[in-house]
């Protein structure tokens, strides 16, 4: 059977229904993984978005087979293209950034490609719309176990409080953990001491030291009054 015998530009109720139905299964398998992870777009938002997108391309189908123009064709094909630009503006706002931490950027790629996934179901690529939902599941759930395996380069802020005649010390050499600690900055207070600023990294495998440990190395030589974790860098 040819694939074009799949994708009929009328497409009857029964296979409007099956269009819908994959998709919803797709979303529903898509859409689990993000709500067990706890994440904003769970298993009803991406249920939503696939329908949408799958909704329009039948629509799409349908007006195609009254259309009377090559012209007039474009014009309706450009309406699930449509929806695949506005789901990327729906995406974008599920991305936040707040100082060097980025998130949601998992999330914007999910609703994109639940879009894409609800087009092929509703422009009847019932074959092509499986595979990749099969390839999101794999690449959602058991390639993040993967990637906890990976090391990765961390970085961070912290700001330790010493005697304003103790001098700048080398973060490094008292935590070994660390790969990196450049001082920024300073400010001083009026007991006597100074609050000295240093940007840190580290790398972060499974079985290194997390961040809870390096946070505990360094109280245990200096008295910090600030730790923060940034982010993951790329």
């Amino acid at each position: 059977m040819d694939l074009i015998d799949l994708m009929p530009i009328t497409p009857s109720w029964v296979d409007i229904a099956i269009r819908l139905a994959a998709t919803v299964i797709a979303g529903a398998f898509i859409g689990l993984d993000r709500e067990r992870g706890g994440h904003v777009a769970g298993l009803r938002t991406t249920i939503l978005v696939g329908l949408a997108a799958c909704l329009s391309m039948i629509q799409a189908n349908i007006l195609l087979a009254t259309s009377q123009s090559v012209n007039g064709s474009m014009d309706i094909l450009r309406f699930p293209l449509g929806v695949l630009t506005g789901v990327g503006f729906i995406g974008g706002g599920a991305i936040l950034r707040r100082g060097d931490i980025t998130t949601g950027v998992t999330t914007a790629a999910t609703l994109w490609l639940i879009t894409a996934i609800g087009l092929c179901f509703g422009g009847g690529q019932i074959v092509v719309g499986a595979i990749v939902t099969i390839l999101a599941v794999l690449i959602l759930s058991p390639l993040k176990q993967v990637d906890r395996w990976i090391s990765g380069q961390q970085k961070g802020m912290v700001a330790i409080k010493l005697p304003v005649d103790a001098g700048i010390p080398d973060l490094t050499t008292t935590a070994i953990e660390l790969s990196e600690a450049t001082f920024t900055g300073l400010t001083d207070s009026n007991d006597g001491h100074r609050e000295l600023i240093y940007e840190i990294r580290w790398k972060s495998v499974r079985g290194a030291p997390g961040t809870d440990q390096i946070a505990a190395s360094l109280e245990r030589n200096f008295r910090v009054t600030r730790f923060e974790h940034r982010t993951t860098v790329s």
